[in-house]
């Protein structure tokens, strides 16, 4: 069946309007956090893969770090261990972590990296166990009180922060031109693994390997107004103002504040994207007006 002359006339204008973001990004690395509903979905499944393969054909290099919250949280209730949350943290006892080590760096890892592969690319999985890649510490959270003069300290197990981060393995595979796709989990002093929220690990991954850009996927379209208006092209001083008057609460906090400390740090661009839209890193990427939030430094 041909093309219409408007069908063709539309992707030549998607080709010409791509090809200087490829020139640009040519050589260099984005860290993509990859979670959510983008996760979940199977077309939407097939389509991230189809674009991380893109990115590795045209000479960029993306390095993928996962999520995996609803995953682990549905194995959990199967084998009947009830979850319980502080502060928006899951509490990780020993069992519980071995449930979240087999999820992340078994089940989910693998699927990622056999869409990848089956949509052509070369993509190898590992856990910030490998190569001693994440060092982690134990997160320590503190809950105040009118009745204690101290802040309660709160054990939420095995849960924890990037403590640095020896990327040698992740550079070492994207130089054999891999695709390296990460699972959050370090391994901390005392020799135990640690569930890390994958934006921290995304951000801190950007940093070490100097990125040119972080892309976080999201279940929103990015930074909303008060009136339902995407927020892009900020900076750090409209970023705090916008913490301060309240427009950045609740689960965006840690988001943006990642993706703060990121380009603070010298990653060139931090962007958060709707993963519910299909293609949406080619989209943000390769076009003009993009489709999510733009945080840079200046």
């Amino acid at each position: 069946m041909s093309l219409t002359q408007k069908a063709a006339e539309n992707i030549a204008h998607v080709l010409t309007e791509a090809l200087p973001y490829i020139k640009r990004f040519q050589g260099r690395t984005l860290v993509i956090k990859y979670g959510g509903n983008a996760m979940e979905d199977d077309a939407l499944k097939s389509g991230f893969a189809r674009d991380i393969v893109l990115m590795k054909l045209v000479g960029i290099n993306p390095v993928v770090v996962h999520g995996g919250g609803p995953q682990i949280g549905g194995l959990l209730k199967r084998l009947g261990k009830v979850t319980e949350f502080v502060q928006g943290m899951r509490v990780t006892d020993s069992e519980t972590m071995d449930v979240v080590e087999m999820v992340l760096g078994g089940l989910v890892n693998k699927e990622i990296v056999n869409l990848i592969n089956r949509h052509g690319g070369s993509a190898v999985g590992l856990t910030g166990k490998d190569g001693d890649l994440i060092r982690a510490r134990k997160m320590v959270l503190t809950r105040h009180s009118e009745e204690l003069q101290e802040p309660e300290i709160i054990d939420i197990g095995h849960v924890g922060e990037v403590e640095s981060i020896d990327a040698s393995v992740v550079n070492m595979l994207v130089q054999g031109d891999f695709i390296p796709i990460i699972a959050p989990i370090g391994i901390g002093e005392d020799g135990h693994s640690y569930n890390i929220n994958a934006d921290l690990v995304a951000g801190k991954m950007a940093e070490v390997l100097q990125a040119e850009k972080l892309i976080l996927l999201t279940n929103t379209p990015g930074l909303l107004d008060g009136e339902g208006r995407l927020l892009t092209g900020l900076d750090t001083q409209r970023v705090n103002a916008l913490i301060m008057d309240g427009t950045i609460h609740g689960g965006m906090l840690p988001k943006i504040g990642c993706a703060l400390e990121a380009v603070q740090a010298g990653v060139n661009t931090a962007h958060i994207i709707d993963g519910r839209v299909q293609h949406a890193v080619l989209l943000e990427l390769f076009t003009d007006e993009g489709i999510g939030t733009l945080i840079r430094r200046h």
